[in-house]
């Protein structure tokens, strides 16, 4: 009777390891599965990780790019102690990666790199501003640092030709990199796009390259169009190799400090500054924008040709009547005026 007994007690005790073994399995095969489970994506997803490195918003972009479970995620990352590790970063979760994949990308801080691209800038706030929008840089910091004298004369430059270190392009950066490391790869970009190719183009026309990105500045406001550049690159050099005043309205623009100007005034043209070029000779001080690689190649390869005078056509299109004598120049003058007061432009 005593062996029945103990019969039964070994085959409750076998039922019951199988029931647990069973589960076990079940419960192992379950979280494998879920461990190794990739991340279902439409496209590729990045997860931006500031200075704060905040480990729970880690975890809340995870689940907004469809992490397969929170649960397992954080049992697994304080297993491999990434709570601890967080650093900063943009990190691509791509299809088909599982969390011990984003895990270990994440804890390596191995990084995706962004396109920084900048066209379009007429001053540091704007260059600020739009590269803040792109890297985790605050716009402010990075404003100072363009605005600071002694950062500008650190790679060669003063306070008013600065900007023009900054070549516009795409470049790829890391999203946490420090202003330093930004203003480093910056004068590397410009050493690397003035080669002596260009240096000599520069030394040809009587310039040098922060003169070149200063014109090219004021040719790039002045025409509307890419093809008028080398025509009005070479009547700004004609003008300056008579020793005859620019007198170009963009910079007048900039000096009052109104780029939406229609019509340029009389009293604009006393305005006191250094780059009013109505009132002083020779090329302002610095760059009256960032110009783009077209508008400096067209300065760099002007067209030639004995126009010294320009006036916007009077048919509004943004193009230009260019004249070699004051004459001619003055009735292509008096036609704009007479368009502009038609319009009610005043």
């Amino acid at each position: 009777m005593e062996q029945i007994k103990k019969k039964k007690r070994n085959k409750t005790v076998l039922l019951i390891l199988g029931i647990l073994l069973s589960a076990l399995t079940a419960a192992g095969i379950y979280l494998y599965g879920t461990i190794f489970q990739p991340f279902t994506l439409a496209g590729t997803a990045y997860i931006h990780i500031d200075r704060e490195k905040d480990y729970e918003e880690v975890v809340s972009q995870l689940k907004e790019a469809g992490l397969p479970s929170e649960k397992v995620f954080r049992m697994l990352a304080e297993r491999m102690n990434y709570p601890n590790m967080v650093k900063t970063g943009r990190y691509a979760i791509e299809e088909g990666m599982t969390m011990p994949d984003v895990i270990r990308k994440l804890r390596s801080g191995n990084q995706t790199p962004v396109n920084l691209t900048f066209n379009n800038i007429r001053i540091s706030e704007n260059l600020a501003g739009r590269i803040s929008q792109q890297l985790m840089i605050d716009s402010l910091s990075l404003l100072n640092a363009l605005e600071n004298p002694a950062n500008a004369e650190k790679f060669g430059f003063d306070e008013y030709t600065f900007i023009s270190m900054f070549i516009p392009n795409t470049y790829e950066v890391y999203w946490d990199t420090s202003i330093d490391n930004l203003l480093n790869r910056m004068k590397r970009e410009y050493e690397l796009f003035w080669n002596e190719a260009r240096k000599e183009k520069a030394g040809k026309i009587g310039l040098t390259p922060v003169q070149v990105s200063t014109l090219a500045s004021i040719v790039e406001e002045e025409a509307t169009y890419a093809d008028e550049y080398p025509i009005v690159a070479g009547l700004y050099l004609n003008r300056l190799n008579r020793g005859m005043r620019l007198e170009a309205d963009p910079t007048v623009k900039f000096a009052v400090g109104d780029f939406s100007l229609r019509r340029i005034l009389y009293r604009h043209l006393e305005v006191e500054s250094p780059y009013n070029t109505y009132k002083n000779g020779g090329l302002p001080p610095g760059p009256i924008r960032i110009p783009s690689i077209q508008a400096m190649e067209a300065t760099l390869s002007p067209q030639q040709h004995r126009y010294l005078f320009m006036c916007a056509k009077d048919d509004l299109s943004g193009r230009h009547n260019f004249a070699t004598t004051h004459a001619e120049h003055a009735r292509n003058a008096a036609a704009y005026q007479r368009a502009l007061n038609a319009m009610g432009i005043y």
